[in-house]
């Protein structure tokens, strides 16, 4: 009895060898011949307005694989499947049938076929690809499947034909899944950022008004009718106001009991022997003093960005020419039409 159970355990094992042996065998001739496609990935990558792993978003897929290459190719499909071997169902929602070719490197001068859905395919003159040459192909416009977290494969293989029919000659499978896209949003309020003091140091390129210097300054020399004095100051100002922002200066004249220095209500030049006091906001020369004051706005105006500079027609605006009456708007932020403005720095000038 013990002999005939070993018998039969033996005749078992043998049995389940050669049915393994006889799928082998019975595989199919296409896919055993066909090498493997490697290095392969797929990128869903955003479109105008959908992130790239949206459901039901109008995306770009971004396919790169090396192709083993040796072999004549005319087309190369994309078969989007929902397993990745077996038979092929296209995924719920996905629509290849507006597909574009927005660009390829490696196996290059495609044309893209979309008029089967979820099977869009490039093709060209049947021509010799180079061992192992890394395609890459980014197919736009392109609607992913609408089920939310949803894993799809794309089955890629190479073909002789132009039109992906008879047995392929390279296969591999990448897969990707949609996700619930992260929206992130938040509110700018109304912001405007101002300051003044004798120096403005820049943090980063940016004005740094919380470590602004005090404003408390004195001229560079004593006062005199033979002689001019001169000072300089400086203000910084952003704003995202849709308007834009206005500067005046406001304040007495220098004084001394009674004594008063005559402030110049209308723009002109140093005039010695005569009362004066004076400002402006430009890099003046040295014929204001024995060395030249002040500075232009920085960064410049450019009309998009930085719209701060003094005032047109203000009577600040003029190299060598000064003025002062309080209340006067000095600078605005209208260069290239009212509104935001990125931070500048103003030096201002003052003279004696």
């Amino acid at each position: 009895m013990s002999n005939k159970k070993i018998k039969i355990q033996r005749v078992t094992v043998a049995f389940v060898l050669l049915l393994g042996l006889v799928a082998q065998v019975f595989m199919p001739i296409s896919d055993a011949q066909a090498a493997q496609i490697t290095t392969r990935s797929l990128t869903l990558e955003a479109g105008a307005s959908d992130g790239g792993s949206k459901p039901g978003g109008v995306v770009k897929h971004f396919f790169t694989f090396t192709i083993p290459g040796g072999s004549n190719v005319g087309s190369i499909r994309f078969l989007y499947c929902t397993l990745a071997a077996g038979i092929c169902t296209t995924p719920t929602g996905l629509d290849t049938t507006a597909a574009t070719l927005v660009n390829e490197t490696g196996v290059t001068g495609n044309t893209i076929d979309h008029s089967t859905n979820g099977s869009p395919f490039v093709h060209r003159t049947a021509s010799m690809v180079g061992v192992n040459t890394v395609a890459t192909y980014r197919l736009g416009n392109i609607t992913n499947p609408t089920d939310i977290n949803v894993t799809f494969f794309v089955r890629i293989a190479t073909f002789a034909s132009t039109n992906t029919t008879g047995s392929s000659i390279d296969a591999g499978t990448v897969t990707a899944s949609t996700a619930i896209p992260i929206q992130l949003t938040g509110t700018m309020p109304e912001s405007l950022v101002f300051c003044t003091g004798a120096e403005i140091p820049l943090l980063g390129g940016v004005p740094d008004c919380p470590n602004a210097t005090s404003g408390s300054i004195t001229f560079n020399q004593l006062f005199s009718p033979t002689d001019t004095a001169t000072a300089t100051s400086q203000m910084a100002a952003t704003t995202n106001a849709g308007f834009g922002y206005v500067i005046t200066v406001n304040g007495n004249t220098l004084t001394s009991g009674a004594n008063q220095v005559v402030p110049m209500t209308t723009s002109g030049t140093i005039i010695h022997g005569a009362s004066q006091f004076g400002m402006n906001l430009k890099a003046n020369t040295t014929a204001v003093s024995t060395v030249a004051v002040g500075a232009e706005v920085s960064p410049a105006a450019n009309g998009t960005t930085l719209k701060g500079e003094a005032k047109p027609t203000s009577g600040y605006e003029t190299v060598d020419n000064f003025k002062y009456n309080s209340g006067d708007v000095v600078a605005d932020s209208a260069n290239g039409g009212a509104g935001a403005s990125d931070a500048q720095i103003y030096t201002v000038s003052y003279i004696v």
